[in-house]
């Protein structure tokens, strides 16, 4: 019984921290670019902003 009780403290203690871990992942951070550009979604990258 003491190995159950252990183990289950150990997960319980790690779940935060895995929870925390998880939730940062597939997430892309918002870019910054410069005056006169936009950010361009295909092609991953700042490009100059048309004015058509």
């Amino acid at each position: 019984m003491n190995a159950k009780i252990i183990l289950t403290a150990v997960v319980l203690a790690a779940s935060p921290g895995i929870a925390l871990a998880s939730c940062s992942w597939g997430k892309s951070q918002a870019a910054s670019c410069a005056a006169g550009s936009v950010w361009d979604s295909e092609s991953q990258r700042c490009v100059v902003q048309s004015t058509s």
